[in-house]
């Protein structure tokens, strides 16, 4: 809304009050990203055919860009929201975040969603609304096939890499503090740190462990421990307050669990190493507030 501050006719107050009766308007084309009713936040957004997703760029098999292409599992799952939203393929809009940025993207609007690999933790509910999980992982160890590290138990004095801001990066500071962390802003900087010897493990998620143990590049020279030491539900950032999206999303990740879609996004990247995939369960989606 545009107020004048020269409102001293009766002319300029009635221009004032013209420019007030309308200010919704503007507001919900703008797409805000309050809960009431109306069409806010990312459905108001939706609307427009048009949406920003802020997705992994670097993650075999989840979130991989190749030129302006993006592919994985994540792009998948942001494809589905999209189009439950009433938004095509044309209409998505991809921007690369990492693990350090994504609630910043989110309250900033530089992105609207968020599909990259965002584990749902009680910190960054504070900042932002999460719907999903729509899938549930384990932090587990990246190593040299030739490695003795069998856990994280046996982590202290060694050099361990993970992602700056990530949740991985946290448990390892805070349960296994003798592990010597090192933190980069990708988790591709990472494996190449192993390859190179630099690093004695990587520590993420299993699933993008295992993306990057089946890549050419490294086939036959690193291991997935396969001793998980958490649990990493991966959920769907909005803003704070887009109730309305959250549960909204939240509705089309029920439908992709019984119509197929769900499996299929799987099956056409995950799932192509060997893979079977996961059972969604609707019964555990958040409760949106």
């Amino acid at each position: 809304m545009r107020i004048t501050r020269l409102a001293a006719t009766f002319g300029a107050m009635t221009m004032l009050f013209a420019a007030a009766a309308c200010g919704g308007d503007d507001s919900d084309n703008a797409g805000g990203s309050g809960s009431s009713g109306g069409g806010s936040g990312i459905v108001g957004k939706a609307s427009g055919g048009k949406l920003t997703f802020g997705v992994k760029a670097d993650q075999p098999g989840l979130g991989l860009q190749t030129g302006s292409t993006y592919t994985g599992f994540d792009i998948e799952i942001s494809k589905i929201i999209a189009k439950g939203l009433g938004v095509p393929e044309s209409g998505i809009t991809w921007k690369t975040t990492v693990s350090a940025n994504r609630e910043a993207y989110i309250q900033q609007g530089q992105v609207d969603v968020v599909v990259a690999t965002y584990t749902i933790n009680d910190e960054r509910k504070q900042k932002v609304n999460f719907a999903g999980p729509y899938y549930v992982a384990g932090q587990d160890l990246l190593v040299p096939v030739s490695s003795t590290i069998a856990g994280p138990e046996a982590l202290a004095g060694k050099k361990v890499c993970s992602v700056s801001g990530s949740t991985p990066a946290k448990k390892i500071q805070t349960d296994y503090k003798q592990a010597q962390l090192q933190q980069f802003d990708s988790y591709s900087k990472c494996v190449t740190a192993l390859a190179g010897g630099q690093v004695d493990a990587v520590t993420t998620d299993d699933i993008i462990l295992a993306g990057y143990a089946a890549q050419e590049q490294y086939a036959g020279k690193f291991k997935v421990v396969g001793k998980p030491f958490s649990t990493e539900p991966y959920g769907i950032g909005v803003k704070k307050d887009d109730t309305e999206g959250c549960n909204k999303i939240n509705e089309i990740l029920k439908a992709a669990a019984t119509d197929g879609s769900y499996k299929k996004a799987w099956d056409d990247t995950l799932g192509k190493s060997g893979t079977p995939a996961p059972e969604l369960d609707t019964s555990k989606l958040t409760n949106c507030s």
